[in-house]
């Protein structure tokens, strides 16, 4: 047995730092937390002193057994987790569950798993920091009392199965309130004079007029004066500029920058940072410091003179912006300036590209620019006021630029361009004017990363908390990653072009969004029932100061009890105020009255979602229906939730199968007999007869008709909500873009079955055929046990190459549903009539 034992929280990281230490050294990991509150009760002592339940999950029990094992043979324990609260918490639960002592175990912390850091890590050990254990539960138990208590409120008030939690809550706020800015933005139109001119030697530049025209009016009379105008240039300035890099990466900027430029996901860059962190390749991926060390500088600088000239180098440091910076010791950075990118994974290439050239930029000289301003005179037949204006740019040294330029959240306006040799005093010809009507935009949006952003501005959460808030309000289908189709606009272009004005009447989509954070029906309905009733605790400035004692607790300077016994002194009457005293909230709305019966016609939510009613709620008897995905209970109209209750539409039989046209969950669909075919994109099913039907049937017929037979099975394609598809045998098989979907051949087709079938055989463990079951590798190192429709994911931990047959059975029977039993009547039973 090794001499020294080394505990860390991930196999892969476990795996990186054992290449750094000798055989004296053995290092394992503890698979993340081994110990947390429990899920089937609140597990805090609220009546007491809010002491905190810790149990060993039975997922981690004899991983619990193996390491005190390990522990208790070694001389010296060395807890190695991250350098965060977390990281914190976890060394602690730790030392508690397996019972270390005191004088044989310490606490290590590195900021990157390079051989340097961790020998360094060794040589400077040092206690466990209880006031970071204490603000790690204090922020879970807070969150834990908030959840508890206020889920079981909106099971009452409002629907079964929702929930609540702190921050996620304070986030569905904020895109709700944005949204219901956007539906009550009234646009605002003006003109908006743009023109192309023509210099002596024949180069062409653009201009325009700074201010835009307020009506049609103003605008067709400033084209009227400029009939057989003339054009001379008035002025012209150039000024020196310099742009100045963006300091490196904290967790949250390299969120939003991997989002606009990667389009990554906040979870899916934070799950690619951490195999970057564990693999040695970059430093701790959680932090809010844009520090850099002077090590770490000094390989910048090294870097940028050899690659790029020693003019490029300029070094920095930068000053973080984050009153609450956690644990703070760096920023984001490569572990090695001189490895400019890595080979492997594509999306742990690109997000390593963007780490590295951020860095490196960000100890790079400025850009140097001139930018050129240009005013023109219309020199007409009655006096213009107006000039207009051309703004150019010209980098005279491109500095950090040759590196990188920071993405940003809106859409940009038109960028100054390069402009021709131009000179005071020069004469221009006009090729044309226009003045196109514009209108005043809603708030955009939030984007993932502008969420994050924001969260980050008003102090709520911290660079651990951003990804799993997300996460989980777009689990609990409060929020959508939704597609907003928008609606067509008219607006109107006059144009001036050989001294004629002309107009012309433009379409243009507004509105539309795609991948944006949009709230659901279910999503605003809590909200507002929730700020209704817990405005408190939704306020930003409340969440805010709480992540403020939450760093008091880790800097030591308020104690964590006090904290939530205040807290909670307060919050517990008040939820219990609202669970007996508040009203019950479903969104109703109360649309109108059916034109035929009078009746009522509502919209509310309902047990399955947002429906639709005829008929008062004292109405003995009522008409219900959907809403379609695309309707939502604030917005829709009585004519389109009457168009509802004409659905299904009995289109009548075709070849033997009875035709209808409807809604459903995922859109509008025609189901002839048993199968269910989707309406194209913007196709209303009260409008589909028939003819149309028929059409959409024997395309279906064709699309599933096999396109090959392979080992005596036909293969067929599709597409799904996943991309394209080929089906051979049950299997569902992927055709990713290497392939051409649409001309597909022989060999494209042996060749993908193929790899399927391969890729089962890998996946496959170990299989009970007799039994039915089969233990497969799954996604992230875990384990899938599958009997039939019953599948148990195992943890990584779990050492599937031992599990036997009656242990896969005991695993499965606890999981399997267990069957309802009918409870026999206490009531006697009639006699039956004879």
């Amino acid at each position: 047995m090794a001499k020294n034992l080394v505990i860390v929280e991930s196999p892969a990281k476990a795996k990186t730092i054992e290449k750094f230490l000798g055989k004296d050294f053995k290092v394992t990991s503890s698979f993340g937390h081994i110990a947390d509150l429990p899920s089937k009760e609140i597990g805090v002592d609220t009546e007491g002193d809010f002491t905190p339940k810790y149990i060993v999950p039975s997922d981690k029990k004899s991983l619990v057994r193996d390491l005190k094992k390990l522990a208790n043979s070694a001389e010296t324990v060395w807890l190695a987790s991250d350098e965060d609260r977390e990281g914190e918490a976890i060394a602690w639960h730790l030392a508690e569950e397996l019972d270390l002592k005191d004088e044989k175990t310490k606490r290590i912390v590195f900021h990157e798993i390079t051989k340097t850091a961790i020998l360094k890590a060794i040589e400077n050990p040092r206690k466990i920091d209880y006031n970071l254990v204490n603000a790690q539960q204090a922020r879970r138990i807070l969150d834990r009392l908030v959840g508890y208590e206020l889920s079981p409120v909106l099971w009452r008030k409002v629907k079964g199965g929702l929930s609540a939690g702190r921050v996620q809550s304070v986030a569905v706020r904020l895109i709700v309130e944005r949204e219901r800015d956007i539906e009550a933005f009234s646009p605002v139109a003006s003109y908006r004079v743009d023109a192309e001119f023509k210099t002596e030697d024949g180069s062409t530049f653009k201009a325009k007029i700074p201010k835009n025209f307020e009506t049609e009016k103003e605008a067709r009379e400033f084209l009227q004066k400029n009939v057989g105008a003339n054009y001379k240039i008035a002025d012209l300035t150039k000024k020196p500029a310099k742009k100045s890099p963006a300091p490196p990466f904290t967790t949250s900027t390299l969120q939003q920058e991997a989002s606009r430029k990667l389009y990554f996901s906040v979870g899916k860059t934070m799950t690619i940072a951490q195999r970057l962190y564990e693999a040695g390749l970059i430093t701790y991926m959680r932090t809010d410091s844009v520090n850099l060390s002077n090590d770490a500088k000094k390989a910048a600088e090294k870097e940028i003179g050899s690659a790029y000239g020693e003019k490029y180098s300029k070094p920095r440091n930068y000053k973080g912006k984050s009153k609450g910076a956690q644990e703070a010791h760096e920023a984001i950075r490569p572990t090695d300036m001189s490895r400019h990118g890595i080979s492997g994974d594509r999306d742990q290439e690109r997000l390593y590209d963007l780490i590295w050239k951020r860095t490196i930029a960000s100890q790079m000289s400025d850009a140097q620019l001139e930018r050129t301003n240009v005013k023109i005179d219309v020199l007409g037949k009655e006096k213009v006021e107006e000039q207009f204006t051309a703004n150019g740019e010209m980098i005279k040294f491109d500095g950090f630029l040759k590196v990188y330029l920071e993405g940003t959240d809106t859409e940009d306006e038109e960028k100054d361009g390069m402009l021709p040799k131009l000179t005071k005093g020069d004469t221009l010809d006009n090729k044309y004017i226009t003045a196109t009507e514009r209108f005043t935009r809603p708030p955009y949006r939030f984007t993932e990363a502008s969420l994050v952003k924001r969260l980050e501005e008003l102090g709520i959460g911290r660079p651990s908390t951003y990804a799993p808030t997300i996460s989980t309000i777009i689990s609990r289908n409060y929020i959508e990653k939704g597609t907003v189709e928008g609606e067509e606009r008219k607006y109107l272009q006059l144009t001036l072009a050989k001294d004629t004005v002309k107009d012309k009447t433009l379409t243009e989509t507004v509105g539309s969004d795609k991948g944006k954070l949009v709230p659901t029906d279910i999503g605003m309905i809590v909200n507002d029932f929730l700020v209704e009733h817990f405005g408190n605790i939704l306020d930003y400035n409340f969440t805010a100061k709480v992540e403020e004692d939450f760093d008091d607790i880790a800097e030591g300077k308020e104690e964590w009890k006090e904290m939530l016994q205040e807290f909670y002194e307060k919050f517990h009457p008040h939820v219990e105020d609202v669970q007996e005293n508040a009203e019950r909230e479903s969104g109703e709305r109360i649309l109108g009255e059916h034109p035929e019966s009078g009746r009522t016609v509502l919209v509310r939510l309902g047990k399955y979602g947002p429906m639709a009613q005829i008929g008062a709620p004292e109405d003995d008897e009522k008409q219900f229906a959907s809403l379609r995905p695309d309707q939502q209970l604030h917005l829709v109209t009585l004519e389109e939730v009457l168009d509802l209750f004409k659905l299904p539409k009995d289109l009548g039989v075709y070849d033997g199968e009875e035709v209808e046209t409807n809604n459903g969950r995922y859109g509008p669909y025609v189901r002839w007999g048993k199968k269910f075919i989707s309406l194209p994109k913007g196709m209303d099913p009260l409008d589909v007869d028939m003819a149309k039907a028929k059409e959409l049937i024997e395309e279906k017929k064709k699309a599933d008709a096999p396109i090959y037979e392979y080992e005596g099975l036909p293969v067929t394609k599709g597409k799904g909500r996943f991309g394209p598809f080929i089906k051979w045998n049950n299997m569902f098989i992927n055709v990713n873009k290497k392939y051409d979907f649409d001309n597909l051949s022989e060999e494209d087709l042996i060749e993908l079955i193929e790899a399927k079938k391969q890729k089962e055989i890998d996946k496959l463990i170990n299989e009970w055929p007799d039994e039915g079951i089969r233990l497969e590798k799954a996604r992230w190192g875990r384990f899938n046990l599958i009997k039939g429709k019953t599948k148990v994911e195992l943890p990584k931990s779990t050492k599937a190459d031992k599990i036997t047959l009656e242990e896969a059975k005991d695993i499965l029977e606890k999981k399997a549903p267990k069957k309802k039993t009918r409870k026999k009547s206490t009531k006697k039973k009639t006699a039956k009539k004879k």
